[in-house]
């Protein structure tokens, strides 16, 4: 039997594509009713019911982005205290931490970020996520997955083309799980840095391009750097990405 997996957040958007085409992986999926993440006895309740080797936190609060500025208050409940919970009912139980973590605690000015570079978030969503880095980054027993992803197909009409980005869709983060989740540290995920209007238009041709800084007082450079990714896959069989591109 594999080692079985909690995934918190069960019922959430990435968590659907996961059930639907995971195939490798023993995972056991939370609903907010039998994993509350701000409730830490609901936690160790479930903990100690199906006794899980790691958990992979993916419960949070991510869009719409503008409801991290309207409302703080769940914004640093869900992505903050939420987190920490589930990493003190992992270090009480010994297990091991997946954080799903973002992109956007860089800067998003420079591009090209490495993991080991300086976090600056430009947004209260990378904030709270930052927030949660901080305490399972206290634990060793962990990994923090700094991810660029997006549902598919491509839920916009437009798409910025001066915006550079990691997008990868969820389908392909999945893909990588299995080959990354042995791992400590930090990784980030994503695939070739592009504008995001490149990325959209090989999966929509009658997307319209539209340029940021005419419509979004978004960062433009918020691509990550995945070589440490791609050293890690390097050795598997995964070949194409759903991106068509090889590997990252």
């Amino acid at each position: 039997m594999k080692n079985l997996i909690l995934v918190t957040g069960g019922n959430g958007r990435f968590s659907k594509v996961l059930r639907k085409y995971n195939t490798d992986l023993n995972l056991y999926f939370a609903n907010k009713k039998e994993c509350n993440i701000l409730k830490l006895e609901t936690i160790d309740k479930i903990v100690k019911k199906i006794k899980p080797k790691m958990i992979l936190h993916c419960a949070a609060l991510s869009r719409p982005m503008s409801i991290h500025e309207k409302n703080i208050i769940k914004s640093i409940d869900l992505n903050i205290i939420g987190t920490s919970n589930v990493t003190k009912v992992c270090k009480k139980n010994n297990i091991k931490l997946i954080y799903f973590s973002t992109g956007y605690v860089y800067e998003g000015k420079k591009g090209n970020y490495k993991e080991e570079d300086p976090v600056k978030p430009f947004n209260n969503y990378g904030l709270s996520k930052l927030g949660g880095e901080c305490a399972v980054r206290m634990y060793k027993n962990s990994l923090i997955l700094r991810i660029t992803m997006t549902q598919k197909p491509f839920n916009f009409k437009e798409a910025y083309s001066d915006l550079i980005s990691n997008f990868m869709f969820h389908e392909d983060v999945v893909k990588i799980l299995p080959n990354i989740i042995h791992q400590r540290g930090i990784i980030n995920i994503g695939g070739k840095s592009q504008s995001v209007y490149s990325f959209a238009k090989t999966f929509n041709k009658k997307i319209r391009k539209v340029i940021s800084k005419n419509r979004s007082k978004l960062p433009v450079r918020q691509d990550m750097n995945t070589s440490k990714l791609k050293r890690l896959l390097s050795k598997t069989n995964i070949k194409n990405l759903s991106t068509g591109s090889k590997l990252i």
